[in-house]
């Protein structure tokens, strides 16, 4: 499948694409368009955003297309061996996980809008781009430049190239460090003075570092970091194999403000690249972009990754302790204040995602998995810590859950981590059972404010509730 996105009609917020198809050696071929991303465990529908749909064989014929569920085609081919599917996109919204054009920027997520065909998945792709001379291209390795306005860029299936947002600008700034033989490009749209591209590349290569130094390696050769500044209040990153979406604002406020989103949202986004892109569910391998993936350990995915994000930071110096405990009181308020008494566990929430997990819910139903998983990961952590005298940690856990599930640079392939190889790798770690931690932090309902004060007592810290009940995090001494 070969893949060409431009815009023929920009001012109307219209993305063109043509898909192409080849080896074809059946009558009737079937064309899907993912119904959710990876990264939002919800169904989406972008197929609501296409307005034109047709298909046409190599001599540019059009062939009779029937669209047979909400967001899938059934081709008859007469006999072509190649055909091109052409359609266009409408896309008018700016988030981390979307797509949008006008006459200044292409943003892509090609999640949102690239058909595939059914049977040629998994086949190597290439996906060519249109730019003016002085437009660059953000989040894509491996370009290769035709000539001064035409990039093609390869991809080694269609999960890769799902995979992989971009935006073609030219507004964009650049740079770029490095941490062995990874470079780790930093990209911005938006209204971001270039005066503040050299304490981001110095922070960002700190807590790149401090999250290498866990794991041993970093699962890709080339990284990049690509932000969007709106004029607007927002807060959104998605997570990709090699690359992370990131959309912040608004640009009119302190920008020291902006920079605290700014180190919180890329280090939790960072620690993605190994947990979650590489390191799966087995329930998400491979991804079944046509229907609901469930899975019970999204408190491991986001739970996990939302604790060491600010871990990191604090690790690696770029917060100091102040800041630090500020961002941890924020996910123990989001939890306490808002759904300590939820009638879910973990799991169920994790299952309820493609439900209801990024709306409101009705009162005392759900949790986050990413604040109440924070909190489960952080017991877990100060629990191995006390009974090992520190000599072991989470982060032991981490390791073992990297070198025997994921997937690193050199070629070692997915192979998915069950609920059950995770307990079994955290009893490991503790040299002991942990029947009573699952039983009571992620298969359990009640409160975790107690047990998470019995352990901050060992950092010197607890939570209190002030006369309207709402918690707060204080010092010891």
């Amino acid at each position: 499948m070969n893949y060409k996105i431009y815009s023929k009609n920009k001012n109307f917020h219209f993305i063109d694409i043509e898909c192409s198809i080849e080896n074809i050696q059946t009558d009737e071929i079937e064309l899907q368009l993912p119904a959710w991303r990876p990264g939002r465990y919800e169904l989406q529908n972008f197929a609501k955003n296409i307005q034109v749909f047709e298909v046409f064989d190599e001599n540019g014929q059009k062939l009779q297309t029937s669209k047979i569920t909400k967001d899938r085609w059934k081709v008859q081919t007469n006999g072509a061996k190649s055909i091109t599917a052409k359609y266009n996109y409408y896309a008018y919204v700016i988030n981390a996980g979307s797509s949008f054009v006008d006459e200044n920027i292409l943003y892509v997520n090609p999640v949102n809008l690239c058909i595939y065909a059914e049977g040629h998945i998994n086949e190597p792709c290439f996906l060519e781009l249109h730019k003016t001379e002085n437009q660059e291209i953000a989040g894509l390795n491996n370009q290769q430049k035709l000539n001064d306005t035409l990039v093609k860029i390869p991809f080694h299936d269609f999960y890769h190239l799902a995979d992989s947002p971009f935006i073609v600008s030219s507004n964009l700034k650049h740079d770029f460090y490095e941490v062995g033989d990874v470079k780790f490009n930093i990209w911005f749209e938006g209204n971001l003075s270039r005066e503040h591209l050299g304490r981001i590349r110095t922070d960002f290569k700190k807590f790149t570092e401090e999250q290498i130094k866990l794991f041993g390696e970093f699962p890709e050769k080339e990284y990049h970091f690509t932000t969007w500044i709106l004029p607007v209040p927002y807060y959104h990153g998605v997570e990709h194999r090699s690359s992370t979406m990131q959309v912040l604002g608004p640009d009119s406020q302190n920008f020291e403000e902006l920079y605290i989103d700014l180190l919180g949202l890329a280090s939790h986004e960072l620690f993605h690249t190994w947990n979650i892109c590489k390191l799966r569910p087995a329930e998400l391998l491979p991804y079944d972009y046509t229907k609901e993936n469930y899975f019970p350990t999204c408190f491991v995915a986001e739970g996990v990754t939302t604790y060491y994000g600010d871990l990191m930071l604090h690790r690696s110096g770029v917060f100091d302790q102040k800041q630090y405990f500020k961002e941890v009181e924020a996910y123990y308020k989001r939890h306490f204040d808002h759904a300590d008494h939820a009638s879910q566990s973990l799991v169920e929430s994790s299952w309820d995602l493609w439900l209801d997990g990024y709306t409101q819910s009705i009162p005392d139903r759900k949790v986050s998995v990413y604040h109440k998983g924070a909190i489960a990961a952080q017991i877990l952590d100060l629990h191995i810590q006390r009974i090992s005298h520190k000599t072991r940690s989470i982060d032991n856990v981490m390791k073992l859950l990297w070198e025997r599930f994921g997937a690193s640079a050199n070629g070692t392939p997915l192979k998915g981590y069950t609920m059950q190889d995770y307990k079994h790798i955290c009893e490991e770690v503790a040299e002991e059972s942990l029947d009573w931690y699952f039983e009571k932090c992620i298969l359990g309902t009640e409160s975790l404010f107690d047990l998470l004060n019995e352990y901050l007592q060992d950092i010197d810290l607890q939570i209190v509730r002030n006369e309207e009940g709402l918690v707060k995090l204080e010092t010891l001494s």
